[in-house]
């Protein structure tokens, strides 16, 4: 019986010691140079609706132009200019004189330069880059 009292006297003591240590703030801890215990954690390991979503992928880089690709043209000018009169007509097109088109266009080729052409956005191209119209100048 004896050895009952004292085993119970031990484990009540063993469990009040356990309890003091756990209730232990951790500023208590660090102001005892030891370490922070981890954080306790209050929910269950079961994912949740947000863990399980599909994620965003990122989009890459963005374009420098919204309307189509960036186009090199050999010449920007006006819809008025002698030369963009002449293809315009050839085309049937008729547009307001300050639209600015290119002339002589093609996609932009060896990463992002044109050698010698002009970099330009255009809303249009006709005739595999014959002409673009309403062109604005891009830098690259």
């Amino acid at each position: 019986m004896k050895f009952t009292t004292i085993a119970l006297l031990f484990l009540a003591f063993v469990v009040a010691t356990i309890q003091a240590v756990m209730a232990e703030t951790n500023a208590e801890r660090l102001a005892r140079g030891l370490p922070p215990r981890a954080p306790r954690k209050l929910y269950r390991d079961i994912p949740t609706r947000s863990d399980t979503a599909d994620r965003h992928k990122p989009s890459g880089k963005p374009s420098l132009c919204s309307t189509g690709p960036v186009e090199c043209c050999e010449e920007v000018t006006k819809a008025s200019s002698k030369e963009a009169k002449v293809i315009l007509e050839l085309l049937g097109l008729f547009l307001p004189p300050e639209t600015v088109v290119g002339l002589t266009c093609s996609s932009l080729l060896f990463g992002n330069s044109c050698f010698g052409s002009q970099a330009v956005c255009c809303d249009k191209s006709e005739l595999g880059g014959i002409i673009a119209i309403g062109c604005a100048p891009v830098k690259l």
